[in-house]
């Protein structure tokens, strides 16, 4: 399950609203982001 986020209210939303329809059911926008997980960052030596 891919998991949206919307760009306005911060909402997430599920994959499956949004086949259904194409706007945020919270606030009603139509512009989402898929938010990417924190990177580890790795001190070279």
């Amino acid at each position: 399950m891919v998991v949206y986020k919307c760009f306005f209210c911060g909402k997430q939303i599920s994959d499956k609203v949004l086949k259904t329809r194409f706007s945020c059911p919270y606030c009603g926008a139509k512009v989402f982001f898929k938010p990417r997980k924190a990177i580890k960052k790795v001190k070279a030596i």
